[in-house]
């Protein structure tokens, strides 16, 4: 079985609560689970298939625990990995700033060579900007999950988006 690493950072619990339904979509012992705060970059080059979550905190800022390792992930070669992204943020509260983060760890992970996979429609989202977007602005890099204003939405999408993923890498 191809084991896949999930990374996520979490500082109020959302992000790590939707890493664990990520997760359950998975059969048991697919996914080895770790939070980027006890996470070392050595991690990383466990495997070939990676989850990568991570929150948007305010105005477009990182979460605490992303914030403190990015210096280390600009420094990781993810030449030839993939990776698919999940962001969690405010789109009512934070509009103009939706997802920045993910859109964020996209740059530096694309930029070091990960194949990014499980783009996301925004077409059920209602918000003003966000660095998440693709060119093509009618997708977001990764899912987009709002536990603040849509959280009613977040199984169907979590279970919508694993199995494309799966598709993408080929697990399907």
């Amino acid at each position: 079985m191809i084991k896949i690493g999930l990374f996520y950072g979490s500082d109020e619990g959302a992000t790590r609560y939707c890493a664990g339904l990520i997760k359950d979509q998975f059969p048991e012992g697919q996914i080895d689970v770790h939070d980027i705060a006890d996470a070392d970059p050595a991690d990383f080059g466990e495997y070939e298939f990676m989850i990568l979550g991570i929150p948007t905190w305010d105005f477009g800022e990182l979460q605490s625990d992303w914030e403190e390792f990015w210096e280390k992930l600009e420094g990781i070669d993810f030449s030839g990995k993939i990776c698919a992204l999940f962001g969690l943020g405010d789109q009512r509260g934070y509009g103009d700033y939706y997802l920045d983060a993910m859109g964020m760890l996209n740059d530096v992970i694309e930029g070091n060579g990960a194949i990014v996979i499980g783009n996301w429609p925004i077409d059920s989202y209602d918000f003003e900007a966000s660095k998440a977007l693709m060119d093509n602005g009618t997708h977001f890099v990764g899912l987009g999950l709002d536990e603040d204003q849509q959280e009613e939405l977040t199984n169907e999408r979590i279970e919508k988006w694993t199995a494309q993923i799966k598709e993408e890498m080929g697990l399907g």
